[in-house]
């Protein structure tokens, strides 16, 4: 009991220090740095209770934070015997009882977890929205189509170590998995979440309409690029890739992948949407990819930090910046060209009404809409609708 009263009493210290300014693991990162006197298992346990009291996300707003950490710790379950210690009477006969039933005997309604129903895109069902909070999403990687996929699990199998099939291309592990000295990660397999491989399924169905000659693609909100390898994968080198995104340090991490993924051939450049369009306004693209910044609501569950300090208001920051974007963007799309607009988010704001924007704005024809749901997969919630250019 000793122990855990202590890891309570750091988690709640650094919580109260944190406000939000960064991810929660880059603040505890540096936490740690500066406090040394925890050790690795101390720095184990004490993370943890703190992603428990984000886990409850609006929940109990007045509530003392260590009381928080308990009662989220208790619904979540990870916890050992000397935890339990802790535990009130009322609560402690629930302990081992499934989630459902031990939600039944917290002071709060489960749709507190989330305050946001009248935000949501139509195909969000809240209370499993808020259930998924309570589970760590799972680590998953990509099978790259030009390597042998036999190979690979037959060294998955002599490692032990357990993983989900999730498709023909998709493999599920526990959150924190090390498969470094199993698989040649970025190279033969690539970390890409269950849905986000799913957001260009509508390429891969249609394949022959993007092996036209000269075909190119513009990734304009690139990242680390993991979109473009996988259009890049699908295409079978057939295609001319062009990558961007707002600050040289992004585009410095998509080249290491790159490079790690085998692709050298591509053209990239420096460029924020949101204040005007491309310098390169004369090229135009047969297809852009527009996984546009967004509150990130879908992905919440890996970092449900953002869900405890988010403020409705900053949706309509997003929507606005959102057409800015799509809007200069859209403009270096050729006649006939695909555009691809990705968002991970949950709210009908950057999916729906930006897809209503699209067609009335920028006259162009929908081909496909689809929101991607993630909290019933321990994935993320991703939104994609593709477009074709008359």
């Amino acid at each position: 009991m000793i122990h855990y009263q202590s890891y309570i009493k750091s988690a709640s210290t650094i919580l109260s220090l944190y406000k939000g300014e960064e991810p929660f693991a880059n603040f505890l990162k540096k936490y740690f740095s500066t406090h040394k006197k925890h050790g690795s298992k101390d720095r184990k346990h004490i993370a943890t209770l703190c992603y428990n009291f984000f886990r409850l996300g609006k929940a109990l707003p007045n509530a003392l934070i260590e009381e928080k950490i308990i009662l989220a710790t208790f619904l979540i379950g990870n916890f050992s015997k000397e935890f339990l210690l802790l535990l009130k009477d009322e609560l402690l006969n629930f302990a081992h009882k499934p989630l459902e039933e031990k939600l039944k005997n917290v002071p709060f309604d489960i749709l507190d977890i989330f305050p946001f129903a009248k935000e949501l895109s139509g195909a969000v069902e809240v209370e499993k929205l808020c259930l998924s909070y309570f589970y760590q999403p799972k680590l998953f990687l990509r099978f790259r189509e030009q390597f042998l996929r036999w190979n690979m699990l037959e060294r998955l199998t002599a490692s032990k170590i357990p993983f989900e099939w999730r498709g023909l291309d998709c493999l599920a592990f526990e959150n924190g998995t090390n498969l470094d000295d199993v698989l040649q990660m970025g190279y033969e397999v690539i970390v890409q979440d269950y849905n986000s491989q799913q957001t260009l399924n509508y390429i891969k169905e249609n394949k022959s309409l993007f092996k036209t000659p000269n075909i190119d693609m513009w990734d304009c909100c690139a990242a680390s690029g993991g979109k473009s390898i996988m259009y890049y994968d699908f295409m079978q080198l057939k295609t001319k890739l062009t990558v961007s995104d707002i600050r040289l340090s992004i585009l410095q991490n998509l080249h290491q992948r790159f490079r790690k993924a085998g692709i050298d051939k591509y053209d990239y450049f420096v460029c924020d949407l949101a204040k005007g369009q491309s310098p390169l306004t004369t090229i135009q693209y047969s297809t852009i990819i527009c996984d546009v910044p967004c509150s990130g609501s879908g992905t919440w569950g890996r970092t449900p930090e953002q869900l405890y300090f988010f403020n409705v208001d900053k949706i309509n920051y997003y929507t606005t910046l959102q057409q800015k974007i799509i809007t200069n963007a859209m403009l270096q799309l050729k006649p006939g060209g695909h555009f691809i607009y990705i968002t991970c988010s949950v709210f009908a704001a950057e999916n729906e009404k930006q897809v209503a924007f699209i067609k009335k704005q920028l006259q162009v024809e929908l081909l496909q809409m689809e929101f991607l749901k993630g909290y019933d997969k321990q994935a993320d919630s991703m939104f994609v609708a593709v477009f074709k250019n008359k």
